[in-house]
């Protein structure tokens, strides 16, 4: 099997399996219980915490752990809406937001909130004198994705933290990461954010646990109310497993990034040569150099159906995407693709590749020599 639709999920690693198939048996308290069991979960959970933490840059108290990305974000967005929507009622973003984003918008702008959508580029980058005109007394927030997750482009966000400041904005900014945490180097102090949603399972942790960093000194209220655990802001029992796998994940990430990243920026260098070298009518929809994350791959081949090509590369045990897993059901092209300007015949024919460090310059090879014969097939299908 070749794996590479690592956006929409990563292996877990070995390593973390064993941490948390451990901790099953020997830490299955219940972190808000008084007795040693709970005692010893709770040091657990506090020990993920500040691995992650550490690996942020951040202080331990400023991270919140959640579900995953979507929750992140909903908990994020809303809550700062929620608390400031006396003030004003704008809100910027961009016209290609993840849809844990991009559907909270939405539903605002049917209750009456006023949503600036910031165009971008070819390239994914944002229009940043567009922010400028947008600004204005009743913005309360700007929420902008990260590393966009259909073609990998990297938003200038101290430019945009700059803008803000240079127009005196009182809005909080908000950043999805969940395809930047990590798979670029970044700090979080630097960028100047408010808050940060991130996600275990893009970064070879277990699935249904998730973080969000929240800024020292930002108070925000729950939407969500139960027995008060972390710190109130997120009530349930803590997923206490999927903490601790959590935690080894990024700890052996922390290890092995700058190797992992390098090697695969490699691969997709090398597979963009043979694919641009070997294929007719293709189109590389992610920027290929440092402006965009070296783990994913967005390519349009014209004249060609990506639905099609995924079940072709799929019967070859190739794994690939079309677009984002959480939105790939639906009837709808794109709307990233959209957004940097691609026509239908393009759109149609596009397919998402993501690497991990797992994949190798052998499984390259056999991809592009099957996306070949099958690009061909599809093409010579379609004439008729």
């Amino acid at each position: 099997m070749i794996y590479l639709d690592n956006c929409a999920t990563t292996r877990v690693r070995r390593q973390v399996l064993d941490k948390m198939y451990e901790s099953f048996i020997s830490n299955f308290g219940n972190p808000s219980s008084l007795h040693r069991l709970g005692l010893n979960a709770e040091k657990k959970v506090e020990e993920a915490r500040d691995i992650i933490a550490g690996f942020l840059g951040i202080n331990s108290r400023e991270l919140y752990f959640t579900s995953g990305g979507t929750e992140s974000n909903n908990i994020a967005i809303q809550s700062i809406v929620n608390s400031m929507k006396k003030r004003g009622n704008h809100i910027i973003t961009t016209s290609f937001e993840h849809a844990s984003s991009l559907n909270i918008m939405k539903e605002y702008e049917r209750n009456g909130l006023k949503i600036t959508y910031l165009k971008v580029d070819e390239f994914g980058n944002i229009d940043m004198e567009q922010l400028k005109n947008a600004l204005d007394e009743d913005t309360i927030l700007v929420s902008i994705i990260h590393v966009n997750n259909e073609i990998g482009t990297i938003q200038d966000v101290e430019e945009v933290k700059e803008i803000m400041k240079e127009k005196n904005s009182q809005a909080l900014l908000h950043l999805d990461g969940v395809q930047s945490f990590g798979k670029i180097r970044f700090s979080l102090k630097q960028l100047g954010v408010n808050t940060y949603s991130f996600s275990g399972h893009k970064v070879h942790g277990p699935k249904g646990i998730g973080g969000l960093y929240i800024r020292d000194g930002l108070h925000l209220n729950p939407i969500v109310f139960g027995g008060n655990q972390e710190k109130g802001l997120r009530s349930g029992t803590e997923n206490v497993q999927g903490i601790i796998g959590f935690g080894e994940a990024v700890r052996i990430l922390g290890d092995k990034f700058l190797a992992e990243s390098k090697h695969v920026r490699d691969l997709r260098a090398y597979m963009v040569n043979r694919i641009e070298e070997e294929i007719q009518d293709t189109k590389i929809n992610t920027p290929i150099d440092e402006s965009s994350s070296p783990y994913i791959l967005n390519i349009s081949f014209k004249d060609t159906r990506g639905e099609v090509l995924l079940h072709y590369l799929e019967d070859k045990d190739i794994y690939v995407s079309t677009s984002s897993a959480c939105s790939s059901n639906g009837t709808e092209k794109s709307h990233v693709l959209k957004s940097i300007g691609l026509d239908d015949n393009e759109i149609e024919g596009t397919i998402r590749i993501c690497f991990s460090y797992e994949n190798t310059r052998e499984d390259i090879d056999y991809t592009v020599e099957v996306l070949k014969d099958s690009v061909a097939d599809i093409r010579e299908i379609m004439k008729r």
